[in-house]
């Protein structure tokens, strides 16, 4: 159903880009509207292919076909949304009929440099997002640890080895406490291979390495429930909590999205924090839902990922109407929520003013 929608939006948006280009006047006079139509039914195919055959398969092929479907797939957004802008504006050229067309050629000019610029931040190294937070409970002694945090890495075509390889180099250069993945490590089209794995365990932390599970991780299983990716050799919190020092509470949930799609109801969060001894509690949660309940639960510190930030703007004013809580540090209740913008990319290597990061917490005593 998601694929169905994003091919219908994505071609609605590929017709409007290429039906109004053809009356910017400098394009009318230097390319006949054969060619332009030839250039539009060419972009959308290799889109199309990109969804269809790219998407999940490997080889340099179709790494390359991924590569130019999903960034043309952000750039006719883009080019959408300034074409848009403009036509608003001039009534769709019944307010100002004469420069309309021009308004149009400066509105395609915008789009390209704004995908450009989107596709050097999307391609650059994640920064690191520093915080401080205070947790009511938490040991003398773990006063001023550290926690690394990485959400949304999505390896899988786009993202590979060498650039895995550099992000465990990247944690381990800040020397954490502990390191946390927050979901959706792989793309989730089936078991990683043995080598990608291996570049993972080589993260590791005093306080050990810790996962929980993204929407991602469920893919290919047509919403049962059942995990499509397994973690071997890495501790995964599904729906449990682990003490990893005296009065130091990590707990974690499977992601809410999958939880909820595959109908299998229950109270994850419930079951995730019951029991647990006296302490300072860290949940950690792929989706940043259900933020009061989690806080009423005596939870000091919920990380989350899974939005992106909306990782291509103006996209993140849509993704906020469901996730409210979008990116950085929020209060709610009394418990301190980070939700990273992911270390990684979705679909397109694109970002425009959403950075990819890796979380660096400190935790202090309250």
């Amino acid at each position: 159903m998601f694929g169905t929608v994003l091919i219908t939006v994505i071609t609605v948006m590929h017709v409007y880009v290429f039906w109004r280009a053809a009356t910017v006047p400098l394009l009318k006079r230097h390319v006949s509207g054969k060619f332009l139509t030839g250039i539009g039914v060419a972009l959308w195919t290799v889109f199309f292919l990109s969804r269809v055959l790219g998407h999940g398969s490997t080889g340099t092929l179709t790494m390359v076909l991924e590569f130019l479907g999903m960034n043309w797939m952000a750039a006719v957004f883009l080019l959408t949304v300034s074409l848009l802008t403009v036509d608003i504006i001039s009534g769709f050229g019944l307010v100002f009929p004469r420069p309309a067309p021009s308004l149009r050629g400066w509105a395609l000019a915008v789009g390209a440099v704004l995908s450009l610029f989107a596709l050097v931040q999307g391609l650059r190294p994640p920064i690191v997002q520093r915080y401080d937070v205070k947790l009511s409970g938490l040991p003398l002694e773990m006063d001023g640890a550290v926690i690394a945090a990485m959400s949304d890495l999505h390896v899988g075509t786009l993202i590979g080895k060498p650039w895995l390889e550099a992000r465990v180099a990247q944690v381990a250069a800040l020397l954490p406490d502990l390191v946390v993945l927050l979901g959706d490590i792989f793309e989730g089209h089936g078991q990683p291979k043995e080598e990608l794995m291996a570049v993972l365990r080589r993260l590791s932390a005093p306080l050990g390495v810790w996962v929980v599970l993204g929407n991602h991780e469920f893919h290919g299983r047509n919403n049962t429930g059942a995990k499509a990716i397994q973690y071997d050799g890495l501790p995964v919190l599904n729906n449990t909590w682990a003490e990893v020092r005296p009065g130091f509470i990590l707990a974690g949930v499977d992601d809410l999205t999958a939880n909820h799609r595959s109908g299998m109801g229950g109270d994850p969060i419930a079951k995730a924090l019951a029991g647990r001894p006296a302490g300072a509690t860290v949940l950690l949660s792929h989706t940043p839902w259900h933020a009061d309940k989690i806080a009423g639960d005596g939870v000091g510190l919920m990380l989350s990922g899974h939005t992106h930030g909306g990782q291509i703007w103006p996209f993140g004013y849509l993704v906020q109407r469901i996730y409210p809580l979008l990116g950085g540090q929020y209060e709610v209740d009394g418990m301190t929520v980070i939700v990273c913008r992911g270390t990684g990319t979705w679909g397109p290597r694109m970002r425009l003013w959403r950075p990819s990061e890796i979380l660096y917490v400190t935790i202090h005593v309250k």
